[in-house]
């Protein structure tokens, strides 16, 4: 991630979810160290304290499975680095969320926030795939995967502008 990248990740993790501390550095994605198989397709920052920020954009309803996966990263990030760990997810408005606010029992520190975006979840995937590609940064296996789903999970007006846009990235790589 480039600078550039980093500080409006900086401002959406301030400005989205109020977060006051001052975030010091992203963890690049091969030193997270998380078990095999548990969920980790998001950016993980330190905040000045020393806790974790897990970043991510969470495409597809919000229920007791997914929120148990996020639960899982979250208890298995605090054991491995034994500071509270902050999970904040965005989705965009057609993600249904059904599930309430409550206490989760565990022995780990953590809190789970989501915040959902009125802005165009497949814009906001597209745009960060682009800016990737700009900054010649490596795309990963969930990249690819997202930019091939966005003509399915578009708006039926924009699906012809999507499949063009995910053809074009997908045939660069392939």
């Amino acid at each position: 991630m480039n600078q550039k990248d980093f500080e409006k990740q900086k401002e959406i993790i301030r400005e989205k979810f109020g977060e006051p501390r001052k975030i010091t550095h992203i963890t690049p994605k091969d030193a997270v160290g998380v078990d095999d198989g548990v969920l980790n397709g998001g950016d993980i920052f330190a905040a000045e304290d020393g806790e974790i920020i897990y970043l991510d954009y969470h495409l597809v309803d919000f229920d007791v499975v997914e929120l148990a996966k996020y639960i899982e990263l979250a208890e298995n990030l605090y054991e491995k680095y034994r500071k509270k760990v902050n999970i904040f997810l965005i989705c965009p408005r057609t993600v249904n969320v059904s599930v309430r606010e409550c206490p989760i029992k565990s022995d780990s520190d953590f809190s789970i926030k989501l915040y959902c975006s009125q802005d165009d979840p497949c814009e906001v995937i597209l745009e960060g795939i682009k800016s990737k590609i700009r900054n010649n940064a490596l795309l990963t296996r969930r990249d690819i995967s997202e930019v091939e789903m966005l003509p399915v999970i578009c708006n039926r007006k924009d699906r012809n502008y999507y499949r063009v846009e995910s053809l074009r990235i997908i045939n660069e790589f392939y």
